[in-house]
């Protein structure tokens, strides 16, 4: 029987790289092969972390970098809307070309796709695929109680779509 394989794509930000990679971790040690994505910016910064450390501590995950959509040189920390349409321009066609490559190479078929939860994209090029798939959230239960509440305080006319404060609450 084949292993189950799974694609693991964090956001590519500080503090959701680590926290994606141990869930890998614990995926390998129940069996399952990992395919872990990064942006090619964070795969470098990864990739000389671990050569470091001698190498230690991704047994059983094969790192794959896509391209973010930035220049080379373009600062990635000064504009999350520029990252995000980027990301969106060109991470989705590369994991489907990726998942047919995996799954045309007569080796274990991507069985699952694990994505943190500000990649939504992923979700849908899984579903499109036919795969199933799962998003994780990595961050703090507050920040996804604030981020599920955005829509209701936009329609009760507490803030505005941009996020800025319509009317003041007691």
């Amino acid at each position: 029987m084949a292993s189950p394989h799974a694609i693991v794509i964090p956001c590519p930000e500080q503090g959701h790289i680590i926290p994606l990679i141990a869930l890998s971790h614990s995926l390998v040690a129940h069996g399952f092969k990992i395919t872990f994505i990064n942006s090619e910016f964070n795969h470098e910064r990864v990739v000389a972390s671990l050569s470091q450390n001698g190498g230690d501590g991704m047994e059983g995950i094969q790192m794959v970098s896509f391209p973010d959509g930035l220049a080379p040189g373009e600062d990635r920390n000064t504009s999350l809307q520029k990252k995000i349409e980027g990301i969106m321009r060109v991470m989705p066609g590369c994991l489907e070309e990726l998942i047919k490559q995996i799954n045309a190479s007569g080796g274990d078929r991507v069985t699952c796709v694990i994505t943190d939860g500000g990649m939504g994209w992923a979700l849908e090029m899984a579903q499109k695929m036919g795969i199933r798939s799962a998003a994780c959230w990595p961050m703090s239960a507050a920040l996804l109680a604030l981020s599920l509440s955005i829509p209701k305080m936009i329609q009760d006319g507490i803030i505005n779509a941009d996020g800025m404060p319509e009317r003041r609450e007691p």
